[in-house]
């Protein structure tokens, strides 16, 4: 296949790349925006390979998206591009809205358009896979409750809304035009490359530097991590393998604790670094409780039994294995994350970088 991905130059978009690059023998079209979010570094691995090809365009942009379809003839596309962080989506939901809602219309209205001018062969076999989030769910009251693929909606969050209301187009594209979409909602990932804004790279790159480590009220939120490499096994099992129309909760099978997980890191530290930061005698002692996020939802917790059961996708990784290696990979490439930190990956978006076009 040659597959469209969206948003490729992200944390699970990159990821899903390097795996679809090093292990299938699919060919790829990254088509990124670039937001402070996308990091071609990222996919240094694998920029030199002739079967990937990077495209810079803004998923809004209609025409420059027709022009991807036209140029680059994809057998199916995986859409990942979104605006992400839900603290980010509390101060400025407009971008939100903009990438998440009206880019994911463009996204499939662009899709259509091009599946309905295909011959009969490849029309059947095009797939739009939608790739979503646990959130959308909301909060998970009880403490066995999971999310089922028919949990109702309850978004909290402009971002969790923002991803609701793009999982409803897309599903109202397959019931109203018969675009051959599938979708998948995830649980938390975690693992290499991650943006250092989010909660495990942010606690090992704060512990190395002596900083504190922040954590959201008292740390008792719960989330089911996913080492992200599983995730990108599991979507490709989706979009190759996944029946049209139907959605697929993908989970780690870990819940744990946001002060648990910041705990294992702070051992992690002591074990691999125990030479810290001037006046520190242990990494735990960096922790530092602050305000809670508004309408910080207590619970995520996937029940992922649907995908293993059909499509024959668990985990690899478990919690303390998967944590292990992320720990050891930002100790080993600092200068990714120190490229990141200082801005110097953004060069990229200015035309400086070196990016395969």
């Amino acid at each position: 296949m040659k597959i469209l991905v969206t948003g490729g130059a992200g944390f699970i978009g990159s990821a899903l790349i390097r795996y679809l690059i090093q292990d299938t023998d699919n060919d790829v079209v990254n088509l990124d925006k670039l937001t402070y979010a996308g990091n071609l570094q990222s996919l240094h691995s694998v920029d030199s390979s002739a079967r990937y090809s990077f495209v810079q365009t803004d998923i809004c942009d209609a025409l420059k998206v027709a022009e991807v379809f036209a140029q680059h003839q994809p057998d199916c596309v995986m859409h990942l591009a979104a605006e992400s962080h839900v603290d980010r989506s509390i101060d400025g939901p407009a971008a939100f809205i903009q990438t998440n809602i009206v880019g994911t219309y463009v996204l499939l209205e662009e899709a259509r358009k091009y599946w309905s001018g295909l011959n009969p062969q490849k029309r059947a076999a095009f797939r739009f896979h939608h790739i979503s989030t646990d959130e959308v769910y909301g909060d998970l009251h009880g403490t066995e409750d999971l999310f089922t693929e028919t949990t109702p909606y309850a978004p909290s969050s402009p971002y969790s809304a923002s991803k609701a209301s793009s999982d409803h187009l897309v599903r109202a594209w397959h019931r109203t035009y018969g675009l051959p979409v599938v979708l998948t909602n995830c649980s938390n990932n975690y693992g290499p490359y991650h943006f250092p804004e989010k909660l495990i790279p942010l606690v090992i790159l704060n512990a190395l530097s002596g900083k504190a480590l922040p954590v959201y009220g008292e740390g008792l939120q719960i989330r089911d991590w996913l080492y992200v490499e599983d995730h990108a096994r599991a979507l490709y099992k989706v979009v190759s393998q996944g029946l049209v129309g139907e959605t697929y909760n993908i989970g780690g099978h870990n819940e744990k604790r946001n002060i648990d997980v910041v705990h294992a890191i702070c051992e992690l530290l002591e074990e691999f670094v125990p030479v810290k930061p001037e006046g520190i005698a242990a990494y735990k002692e960096l922790i530092q409780y602050v305000k809670d996020r508004p309408g910080h939802d207590l619970r995520y917790a996937i029940d992922a039994s649907k995908i293993a059961t059909e499509l024959n996708w668990t985990p690899q990784e478990s919690f303390e294995t998967g944590l292990r290696k992320t720990v050891r990979w930002y100790l080993d490439n600092e200068n990714w994350w120190k490229q990141v930190l200082d801005g110097r990956y953004q060069l990229q978006r200015l035309g400086q970088g070196d990016p395969q076009v």
